[in-house]
């Protein structure tokens, strides 16, 4: 049968200082190793608590931004402006251009008429009718 082993306050031990040293660096080390993966952890762990935010955010503005829930930016309502005073130009524009589309046939029909009346002019200046 073997003895328990006994240990009182009184024990002492006996450790050669290069084994304290290396019990004590690896206690450093194992400590500086916790603490660090413990570091990474908690950034890890508050980007993704940011990204989820950010994911929830983003999908709340996907959603109600098209259905006009958010309002909209002073950007858009300038294009918007814009956008109808363009329009406003472009109608004048078209009705201008509608107002030009018989010009071509009247020019032409005024040409015809005044190279008729150069002629007749003409014949009756021959004629001596002019006098």
């Amino acid at each position: 049968m073997t003895k328990p082993l006994k240990i009182s306050e009184e024990a002492a031990v006996q450790m050669p200082m290069k084994t304290v040293a290396s019990l004590i660096a690896m206690i450093a080390v194992g400590t500086w190793a916790y603490f660090g993966i413990h570091e990474k952890l908690n950034q890890h762990s508050t980007k993704i608590e940011l990204m989820t935010k950010d994911l929830e955010q983003n999908s709340e503005f996907r959603i109600k931004y098209p259905r006009g829930e958010l309002g909209q930016s002073s950007g858009e309502a300038e294009l918007f402006m814009l956008v109808e005073h363009m329009s406003g130009l472009i109608e004048s524009m078209d009705e201008e251009l509608k107002g030009m589309r018989n010009n071509k046939i009247n020019i032409d029909f005024l040409k015809e008429q005044v190279s008729k009346l150069q002629i007749d002019v003409e014949k009756l200046i021959r004629n001596g009718n002019g006098h």
